[in-house]
């Protein structure tokens, strides 16, 4: 990586190193950014944990997890000559929700709530290219790669190695002020800048996240199998869903909340400050039945720059065929899964068969 060059602006050498942390982070905080630490690009520690998560073959079909682990646990092995990492994180909830409560809705089809709005990783990267341009401005030239879930990067433990929060049981990242409903981002850059400590732990004795799991996923505190997480199952997962685990699905079409809804720390939970997190074309409070009778070119037209795109449309429908499937009996959504059968991939209608099963069992046991 070149070195930086001399430049009309005020030379890097000559602003104090603390000074200029702190001028990065309240410009982040400008941005939008909830929060901002400088982490040491190291992840080793990460490592000997991932390996064992692999091992178990808790991954399921996420194969690209097993490539490039010595570029996660040494990002300078993914970007050379990176010498200090910027890590900033947004807050995606529009309303906050209320604590310890799992809304019992079974006709709606619940998306998750980072995804009912605009594909957040444009925005990250976005504002990340910005933050970048401001500091150029500032001390002159240095090399810069944004990164917003989109390489092999464990941005959740470098940031928490560098005190933006700690691992709950869930896996996933809380901030003690904050709770856990936001997203990651990552500025790779060659600026020598003082690392930030790592916080301390704040779940004690709870097991709220593990005893709500509606399919049992949280095998351990701090191990999560992904093959069981509806997250996993709803998003990155074709295949056919297996039987045991679609009523422990329940209405969720895309993604999970429940581990986080269930968190005494989400009570401290921030709203979004970016209106890209805004819901878009009522995906917050849309019934089953509705978005059952999307067809792909509605779904495109409906997912245009959302993260919904990332199951594709018939994954989708298989989602939704498993929630009409758990809905209380209706003679409307026997009779909208049985005319539509036709219209879907084999995937799809072993669903749709077993959704079909269940509602004519369900009408049974109401005579």
């Amino acid at each position: 990586m070149s070195s930086i060059p001399s430049s009309p602006n005020i030379q890097l050498q000559q602003i104090d190193p603390e000074a200029l942390k702190a001028w990065i982070k309240a410009q982040a905080l400008d941005l939008g950014f909830a929060d901002c630490v400088i982490a040491k690009p190291d992840a080793q520690a990460e490592l000997a944990r991932f390996k064992e998560y692999l091992k178990r073959g808790y991954h399921g079909d996420m194969k690209f997890l097993e490539e490039n682990l010595e570029k996660r646990a040494d990002p300078t092995l993914l970007v050379p000559g990176t010498q200090s990492i910027i890590c900033v994180r947004m807050n995606y909830l529009v309303e906050t929700p209320k604590p310890r409560y799992i809304p019992d809705e079974p006709n709606a089809a619940i998306i998750a709530r980072y995804a009912r709005g605009r594909d957040y990783h444009k925005t990250m990267r976005g504002r990340l290219k910005t933050l970048a341009t401001r500091i150029r401005e500032k001390v002159g030239d240095f090399e810069s790669r944004p990164f917003a879930d989109s390489a092999p990067v464990f941005e959740k433990s470098l940031a928490e190695n560098a005190g933006m929060g700690w691992t709950g049981k869930h896996t996933l990242l809380i901030e003690k002020k904050s709770g856990s409903f936001f997203v990651l981002g990552e500025l790779f850059t060659s600026l020598e800048l003082p690392f930030d400590g790592p916080t301390t732990a704040h779940c004690g004795s709870c097991s709220a996240c593990i005893d709500i799991c509606p399919t049992q996923a949280i095998v351990e505190p701090y191990m999560l199998d992904a093959r069981k997480c509806i997250a996993y199952l709803t998003i990155e997962y074709k295949g056919i869903i297996a039987e045991e685990l679609r009523r422990g699905i329940g209405n969720r079409v895309f993604g999970c909340d429940d581990c986080q809804l269930i968190c005494p720390w989400n009570s401290f939970a921030k709203k979004a400050s970016i209106e890209d997190f805004n819901p878009r074309y009522g995906l917050d409070q849309i019934s089953l039945l509705d978005i059952w009778h999307w067809d792909e070119s509605t779904f495109l037209a409906n997912t245009e720059g959302s993260p919904l795109r990332r199951t594709g449309y018939q994954s989708f429908m298989r989602n939704i065929a498993i929630g009409l499937g758990n809905a209380p009996f209706s003679a409307q959504i026997l009779h909208s899964l049985r005319q539509t059968y036709a219209t879907h991939d084999e995937i799809v209608q072993v669903h749709i068969d077993w959704a079909i099963a269940e509602q004519i069992a369900k009408s049974m046991a109401n005579t």
